[in-house]
């Protein structure tokens, strides 16, 4: 029995980046989106991005962040959301 893995663009694969290290996907989902990462070598450098941001991120605590690096990142924060 073949079965047929539906083809993902790099744009479905962002949207499903979290889910998938979250390993929230259903098989096939997952089949689809682990094939397109072993033949798109951007795809998969941005996957592998994201894992180490998430455990980098994860080692922070706020005693690690300055009051001055807070700001600015809030400030970032409700620029952004004001778009």
């Amino acid at each position: 029995m073949s079965t047929s893995i539906e083809q993902l663009s790099c744009q479905e694969l962002v949207e499903l980046v979290t889910n998938y290290l979250e390993d929230a996907l259903a098989q096939e989902e997952r089949d689809s989106f682990e094939h397109h990462i072993a033949g798109c070598t951007g795809c998969h450098e941005y996957v592998r991005q994201m894992r180490q941001t998430i455990e980098l991120t994860g080692r922070l605590t706020t005693a690690d962040v300055s009051p001055e690096v807070e700001a600015k990142l809030l400030a970032v924060f409700r620029d952004w959301k004001s778009r």
